[in-house]
């Protein structure tokens, strides 16, 4: 039996996964006997990696389901090799920006009911959900004054969601761009210590 849980940490367009390996050190000694993986993104991209490519129409939903499968497959690789294959409800995944859009994709389409899901300036793929991971609670949050992905993806997604019977929580918070905030940072870590306790 799997004690702790997992956290996966999946990184915006054009970064790496260690970009966001600082976060898991501030978050360790709130989430005692957690995990932490963050794998780069399986597209190449000119700075770094990316979930999927953004030429053309970066919100076409066709490109999100275009990259679910290498998604899936680097993602059930990080859970078997964390040792957590079995124990699904103990994984969260903590997405940003692009990120964050495969995470919503990968729980809202019924892929996979995980634990918890955190999403930081992401938004929901149009797509229909499905109900069958309705189980994972997900927490928005979003910059009002995100100028990239504007915070209106994500009151539209958690409409979206919580209409499916998601349990949603949304937190835009006034003044932040399109970034982590500390108090952002502070919320998820609060979100995660109450959905994988």
């Amino acid at each position: 039996m799997i004690h702790g849980s997992l956290v996966i940490f999946l990184h915006g367009i054009g970064a790496s996964g260690a970009q966001l390996m600082p976060m898991a050190s501030s978050w360790r000694a709130g989430l005692p006997n957690t995990r932490f993986a963050a794998p780069d993104a399986p597209v190449h991209h000119w700075r770094g990696h990316q979930w999927f490519s953004t030429e053309g129409n970066p919100l076409d939903p066709a490109r999100v389901m275009a990259a679910r499968e290498a998604f899936d497959g680097l993602i059930d690789h990080v859970v078997r090799r964390e040792g957590f294959a079995e124990s699904h409800d103990r994984i969260a995944f903590v997405g940003v920006s692009q990120g964050a859009i495969v995470a919503l994709d990968a729980v809202a389409s019924g892929r996979w009911k995980v634990g918890a899901l955190v999403s930081f300036a992401g938004l929901l793929p149009p797509q229909p959900i499905s109900p069958s991971s309705k189980d994972t609670p997900i927490l928005l949050v979003h910059g009002q004054a995100d100028a990239t992905i504007p915070a209106a993806a994500s009151t539209l997604a958690a409409a979206q969601l919580g209409a499916a019977g998601y349990k949603v929580e949304l937190d835009v918070e006034p003044g932040v761009g399109h970034t982590i905030s500390s108090t952002g940072a502070r919320t998820a870590l609060s979100f995660l210590q109450k959905s994988l306790s």
